[in-house]
């Protein structure tokens, strides 16, 4: 493990693995870095991979309130500069605070897996609102059945009545991962907030220069393809990659299929 100084003073923890060309990875909304230590082992023999938790969680510093996405921006360039990584991975939130980077920092090469982009309406927001109401009524169960269904309509339980499903988040709230989703909640709904707030057209990221390449798990939520399909007129330098027998969490089991074309984008020559 190493410290690194972020720009306001507070120190990020980078955990790194590996050999090879150095990877940042921008964990998504929710979890720590834990989830993603397969992938890291997974890219490991081709790649030096660098995880850092994001604020507010494990081992790192606070957030500054009020929050915006330029936290994020700042601690992901302070460990661009220390690491001297110019490839970057993204995911779910990680992947819109990675693509929002891109346009200000020097990054190369991004690889995105389901990134929580909101272009023209694409990425689901309605449940912003319901679900700090169920959070300051005091129904955490609640507000994570909310979330649940809005942002995974693919899934079968996502049409059940609502209160089968605070029941059944109920249970999952019991769990190690649940746990951990349910306190990082207020978190990752202010995280939320700024995806929101960048909602728009796709040409707002035409200044990307860094290669993309934009993968989606074929069996996680469908907006994600939409999302793709908006963007790549505007990226030129962006293929799409969808991801058979995959879910949203596809890039925590880390399959071949999965890691493998990641590994041959990351390392590809400039």
């Amino acid at each position: 493990m190493a410290l690194i100084t972020a720009p306001d003073g507070e120190k990020i923890t980078l955990h790194s693995t590996g050999t090879g060309t150095d990877v940042v990875v921008v964990h998504g909304g929710g979890v720590t870095i834990e989830p993603y230590r397969r992938l890291a082992a997974a890219l490991g023999d081709r790649c030096t991979v660098h995880l850092y938790n994001r604020r507010g969680r494990a081992d790192a510093p606070a957030r500054r309130e009020p929050y915006t996405v330029e936290q994020d921006i700042e601690d992901l360039g302070a460990v661009l500069e220390h690491t001297g990584a110019r490839a970057v991975v993204g995911h779910s939130s990680g992947g819109f605070i990675a693509l929002r980077a891109a346009l200000v920092l020097p990054i190369a090469r991004l690889a995105l897996y389901d990134p929580a982009v909101a272009v023209g309406g694409a990425f689901p927001l309605d449940f912003l609102a319901p679900t700090r109401a169920a959070l300051r009524a005091g129904h955490r169960a609640r507000a994570m059945a909310i979330v649940g269904a809005a942002i995974n309509p693919q899934l079968p339980g996502s049409r059940l009545p609502l209160g089968v499903q605070t029941a059944v988040c109920s249970l999952f709230l019991r769990t190690g991962i649940g746990r951990q989703m349910g306190e990082l909640l207020d978190i990752t709904l202010d995280e939320d907030d700024e995806i929101a707030a960048h909602d728009g057209p796709p040409e707002q990221y035409a200044p990307v220069t860094a290669e993309v390449l934009f993968s989606y798990g074929q069996d996680g939520p469908p907006y994600y393809a939409d999302i793709a399909a908006a963007l790549a007129p505007v990226l030129p330098g962006m293929r799409v990659l969808p991801v058979p027998r995959c879910g949203h969490d596809g890039i925590n089991r880390a399959p071949a299929r999965l890691v493998d074309p990641f590994a041959a984008f990351l390392t590809a020559a400039a």
